[in-house]
């Protein structure tokens, strides 16, 4: 279960990759931010929603999923293995002599 949780995690992750390389920009260079064109071109202005868009929105949300599913999957297979800070050993060292 864990191998195909993880496989899909990387598919999906690459796919993701590709669809915001996809996208076109927002058409808005930096003079936009500074009052060059006007206030609403400095996020883009507002469209609808198209396929890769849609296909971000999904592909994000199942990276989201797959993430948290890995995540509490290494967490119960590590056990009641503890924190890393309880297998670290402290040593006593002598005070600084000072001149």
């Amino acid at each position: 279960m864990l191998i195909l949780i993880t496989i899909i995690h990387v598919i999906v992750c690459l796919f993701l990759i590709v669809v915001v390389l996809l996208q076109s920009g927002q058409s808005g260079d930096i003079a936009a931010a500074f009052g060059g064109m006007g206030s609403q071109t400095t996020f883009g202005p507002r469209s609808a929603a198209n396929a890769l868009t849609k296909a971000t929105a999904w592909a994000t949300v199942i990276f989201i999923i797959t993430s948290f599913t890995l995540a509490i999957m290494a967490t119960r297979r590590a056990g009641n293995a503890g924190s890393v800070l309880n297998s670290t050993q402290t040593t006593k060292s002598a005070p600084a002599k000072s001149k």
